[in-house]
């Protein structure tokens, strides 16, 4: 089963980039859509040209009130990754709030963003240079591709969730890891939920080799275990919150078992050509932060809109996350923990120094 797995994991993981986990589809939607054009940045400079007065006149930013200067490499466009779910607030409120269009608009660059899903399909478009950050891939995504030869680097964190990954049931009996011997156990595979399931299982000296352990996405999962075919499904989120208003027995959540790590990356190469770039994004994600910190009540309606979910949810569901951007050795030692995982599980072939894995 283990070298399915790893066969499978390696032509498609799916882990979703705010959880990360995976939506568990075949194909994920990888459709790159332009959020804005960059016209903007060019303002100034035409009025001065039409009144008169010079092109060397310096642009501004507008709101964002910072001293133009054109990006000294030259690039013209940043795509970064986007996604929302289960609830990934500085990404809703970061193009909400438009932060990004604001901060890079006097450095002539606009910003696209890409909505892929699969954190192997997010570190492939990196690897190739169709997107330039992942602001927000899991931390199995980036040690599997590291492991393959691809650069690709952390460049801060995201987000730390252990307690928004679960393992629901409908039957209140399972309460211990030898009560889930022999059944059946439904989550996608190389994602925070098989770690979770694999940490539990261990805590009673099973490994997944003790349960009939079946790889699907979180909303098959929800729906085999609302029909009676999946005996634990393993769902994180808002599908996590609907199963507990159901009134479905949590099992276990993540808590003490795994870190859940999401993290901002980027190839090494263009962080060493674009260093007024990465510092702009850096000062960028400090203004999300802010704004998040400062604008509660607002933060809450926003997320709640976008993802189609009511205020009390967001504001439960929020309570599990921490988004500080700082690297611990903490969040070292997860990735740490999460690389042995991969190795013990054959998702990777050789054990990876995860130190390697950071901007030096």
């Amino acid at each position: 089963m283990k070298r399915f797995m790893a066969f499978g994991l390696a032509l498609c993981m799916g882990v979703t980039a705010l959880t990360g986990c995976a939506d568990g589809t075949a194909a994920t939607t990888a459709a790159v859509t332009e959020a804005q054009t960059g016209q903007a940045g060019n303002k100034a400079e035409d009025k001065a040209q039409e009144e008169g007065t010079g092109a060397d006149m310096p642009e501004t930013a507008g709101e964002a009130g910072k001293e133009g200067q054109k990006a000294a490499s030259g690039i013209d466009k940043l795509v970064l990754t986007y996604v929302v779910s289960p609830l990934n607030v500085p990404s809703i409120i970061e193009k909400n709030q438009k932060i990004f269009e604001k901060d890079f608009e006097d450095m002539g660059i606009s910003v696209e963003y890409a909505e892929i899903n699969s954190g192997a399909d997010q570190t492939q478009a990196l690897a190739s240079g169709d997107v330039q950050i992942l602001y927000a891939v899991g931390a199995t995504s980036v040690i599997l591709s590291a492991a393959n030869g691809a650069d690709i680097k952390v460049l801060n964190m995201y987000s730390r969730s252990p307690k928004a990954f679960c393992m629901y049931s409908k039957d209140d009996s399972l309460t211990t890891p030898e009560s889930l011997k022999g059944k059946t156990i439904a989550g996608p595979a190389g994602t925070n939920l098989h770690e979770l399931l694999v940490a539990y299982l261990a805590t009673g000296g099973l490994t997944i080799e003790d349960v009939n352990y079946v790889n699907m996405g979180i909303p098959d999962a929800k729906a085999g275990l609302d029909g009676g075919s999946v005996d634990v499904a393993l769902i994180a989120g808002a599908t996590a919150y609907q199963a507990r208003q159901q009134g479905y027995h949590m099992v276990a959540d993540g808590e003490g078992l795994i870190k859940a790590i999401i993290a901002v990356a980027v190839r090494q190469d263009f962080y060493e050509k674009n260093q007024d770039v990465i510092g702009r994004f850096m000062e960028a994600q400090d203004e999300i932060a802010a704004f998040m910190k400062d604008n509660q009540e607002e933060t809450l309606k926003i997320v709640a809109e976008e993802l189609d979910l009511d205020e009390e949810a967001v504001q439960e569901m929020y309570g599990y996350y921490d988004f500080s951007m700082d690297i611990s050795e903490e969040d070292k030692e997860g990735f740490q923990k999460t690389a042995d995982f991969m190795l013990e599980s054959d998702m990777i072939e050789a054990p990876l120094d995860v130190n390697t894995l950071f901007i030096q």
